[in-house]
Formats: structure tokens, sequence, C-alpha cells
């Protein structure tokens, strides 16, 4: 009875799930949301734009769905007890989420072995990437000419195929661009018909580009070695734990100090009045205390070392500030570190079998760590 309980609700999850994220596409692909009656929406999607919202939640949760697919089948090689993936559907109306937080698998018992971590870990993101290498190569092989975002914008019809020498050096505050990675722009270069690659600022309007986009955006994120993210376990096997135990909290200060560069420079400090000096001295003082946070689960049995890191962290950003006044990291990623920091863990659960792993198994695992850095992008999306 229990299990075919969790088979309906899972079943229910991944209908659910096909509905946000069709209606978040079509979001997405016309540039204006759906209506619900607690919002006011001028000129609002119908559900005949949410038909066409297929066209990037099929290819978008088909590429979530092999990376899960990945580990369960993976974990179910080793026999490792495992259930079949949840997702997690998330749709507010306002245009402005992909109608998804992603999906998991749960591993019902511990793995006492580094192979068996090994492969689980690897197997969904290398899976999930070879597909969202094709949905890219045949969406930018595929694109339509840029009359295609007159359908979006009529109101830029007037100005021809010029339209971006015009419309862009307007105001256009509030936009969202996606960042560029390496694959990404292997494909805008060597793959895309030029006449027909669109500005940076309607790459979103196109679903393929845009499901294949996210695919990389996660497969990154789950690639970074850091804790138990399949990056995590791709590391610790190609390492071992006592190595891993040194390398995952350094890379881990790294993504931090990277994530909070620029929120606060050295110069503002020194230019400021007396009322907003102290305002700002308050608001570092919040930041550090949210990065102590982040920096909980280190050393849990000293207290003093996760506030030396929080203001090491503080330390190295303002001086960077001051070295290159223009240097930002991107502060969305620190909302994904306090996950880690303080929910996931920066190490890796030690194993039993600490067997080194075969060679295949160890070019593979670096494999998949360059296919995380063609796959990351410090500034994922940049909002104007």
């Amino acid at each position: 009875m229990n299990s075919t309980r969790t088979l309906l609700l899972q079943l229910l999850l991944f209908v659910l799930t096909i509905i946000s994220t069709s209606l978040a596409g079509a979001e997405w692909m016309f540039g204006r949301p759906f209506d619900l009656p607690f919002y006011q929406i001028e000129n609002p999607l119908g559900w005949e734009h949410f038909w066409q919202g297929f066209r990037f939640s099929i290819p978008f949760l088909g590429i979530l769905t092999v990376h899960e697919f990945g580990h369960y089948f993976a974990a179910k090689y080793h026999k490792v007890k495992v259930t079949l993936p949840y997702y997690i559907p998330l749709w507010l109306g306002i245009g402005q989420t992909i109608g998804t937080l992603g999906a998991f698998i749960r591993i019902k018992e511990f793995i006492r072995s580094r192979e068996k971590y090994f492969d689980i870990g690897i197997a969904g993101p290398l899976a999930g990437f070879v597909v969202a290498v094709g949905v890219l190569w045949y969406g930018f092989a595929t694109l339509p000419t840029l009359d295609y975002i007159f359908k979006i914008h009529p109101e830029y019809q007037k100005y021809g195929m010029g339209f971006a020498r015009v419309v862009y050096t307007k105001n256009q505050a509030g936009n969202i661009l996606l960042g560029d990675n390496l694959l990404f722009t292997f494909f805008k270069t060597y793959v895309a018909d030029p006449t027909r690659l669109p500005p940076p600022q309607e790459i979103m309007h196109y679903p393929l580009l845009l499901a294949g986009y996210l695919a990389l955006f996660f497969t990154s994120l789950n690639l970074i070695p850091i804790g138990q993210l399949d990056g995590g376990h791709v590391l610790y096997g190609l390492i071992g734990n006592k190595n891993y135990r040194v390398v995952s909290p350094i890379l881990f200060f790294v993504f931090i100090t990277y994530a909070g560069l620029g929120m606060y420079r050295a110069d503002e400090f020194a230019i400021a009045n007396a009322n907003l000096f102290w305002e700002q001295l308050a608001s570092l003082g919040i930041y550090i205390i949210f990065l102590q946070l982040c920096y909980s689960r280190i050393d849990e049995n000293n207290a003093l070392t996760k506030w030396m890191l929080a203001l090491l962290t503080v330390t190295i950003q303002l001086g960077l500030s001051l070295l290159f006044p223009t240097v930002e990291g991107y502060s969305g990623f620190l909302a994904f570190g306090f996950l880690i920091g303080r929910v996931l863990g920066v190490y890796h659960p030690s194993t039993d079998d600490i067997a080194p792993l075969s060679n295949s198994r160890k070019v593979v695992g670096w494999l998949a760590l360059i296919i995380f850095v063609l796959c990351f992008s410090p500034k994922p999306f940049v909002v104007l």
C-alpha cells in the first residue's frame, strides 16, 4: 500500500511539474505572464499560449529526467535501494520562475563503498549533459529567422531587421540576460547561423536554447566539487576521504568569497557620511553573521572557526575591492552556498571501502570536472 501511495505521489508531482514548467516556459517565450485571480495582469497569456509552453517543458524535463534516471539506474546496478524521482513543481504566475525546483531521488540505505558513491554521483550529470548538448545543438542549428522576435515584440517591427541598434540603446532596466559559459559560447560561435542568432536580450524567448542553458546551469551546480553534491561524490572518489576533508572546505571558502565579491566596497565606507557609514557598518555586520552561518558546519567543535572564516572572507572581499574597484562576484550563489554550508554540509560521509578507483573511473571523473568547467557561468543570470 505504501509503495502504491508513493508511486501515485511521484506521478502526481511529475504531472504537476509538466504543467508548471509549461506555464513558466510560455511566460518566458512570450515575455508576459499568465494571470491568477489575485493578480492584476495587463494582457495576460491564455490557454492557447500554454500549449506552446510544451516546447520548453518537454526538452527541459527530458534532460532533468535523464539526469535523475542516470542516478537511479546506477544505484540499481550496484543494488542500492533507491526511489524513483520526486519532482518539485513551482509556478507563481508572475513570469519569474522556471516552473520547478528540480527533482531528486532518495537513497534508502547507507552507501559503504567509495566506488558506488562515485558511480551513482557521476551517472546523473553525465547522462543529462549528453542530452543537453543534443538539445542545444539542435536548437542553435535550427534557429528561426529574426522576425520570430516580432511575434514576441510586435513593437520592434517598425524598426525592421535593424531593431537591435535602436531598442537596446533605450532603457532596458529589468531585462534578464543569460550569462555565457564556454559551451554556450561555442554553440553561438560555431553552430548558430550568425544571421539568425538573436541578441542576448532575446535568447530566453527561444525554448530550446533556454531549456539547454538551464540544463547546463543545473549541471554545473550539481558538479560543484563540494560536500555531497554530485561533484562532491566525484571528487571524493578521486582523491579519497583524507584529502577531501582538506580540499572541500577550501573550495567552499573560495566559492563563498567569490559569490560575495563587490557586495561591500572599502571605498564606500571611506566616502560615506556619518549616518550612512553606520548604516553600512550595520549591514556589513548582518552579512558577517550570514557568512558564519554558511561556515557553521566546517568545524562544529570550535565556534571560533566559523567567525574567523567569515571575517577572513570579508577582509579578502574588501581588499580585492580596493585593488580591483570593478570586481564583482555573483551574489545569487550565496543562497546556494548557505544551502551547502548550513544544510548539506561541506564534507562527505566516510566509507568503509576506501579502495582507489580504477583508472577508467579516474578518467571519467576528471572528465566530469572538465564538464563542470565547460558548463559553469560566473554570472549565470544578469539583471539589467
